[in-house]
């Protein structure tokens, strides 16, 4: 996916592109997350989709659920799914930056052996 230790850097166009399909796939990550989310809210919490989103989005983006899960699924549900939107935050953040510290890399690299 990457160039090699020994060819050039890519251009800044190409590398604009990589990092638009690396936010895309962030992105896509992020949505199926909170849909994830949404739809164990509203099964094991009865919420409506509106209360869903929030709950799920609010804990996705570090904050905490909005209503307190009331039945043992819920509050199960709610402790996993917390875990899990810590360590997608970790995994969004690694391929948001993994070009731009690939690039990085490469050109200091890159530079040292011309």
């Amino acid at each position: 996916m990457y160039e090699k230790r020994r060819t050039p850097p890519i251009h800044r166009t190409a590398f604009a592109t990589r990092i638009l399909r690396h936010i895309a796939l962030a992105g896509c990550l992020l949505a199926a997350s909170l849909g994830l989310g949404m739809s164990g809210y509203m099964y094991f919490e009865g919420l409506s989709a509106v209360d869903a989103f929030l709950n799920s989005s609010m804990l996705l983006g570090g904050m905490g659920p909005v209503n307190p899960p009331l039945t043992n699924g819920g509050k199960l549900f709610a402790g996993f799914y917390a875990l899990y939107a810590g360590l997608l935050f970790v995994l969004s953040a690694a391929i948001v930056f993994t070009p731009v510290i690939h690039r990085v890399l490469h050109k200091f690299h890159w530079e040292v052996e011309q």
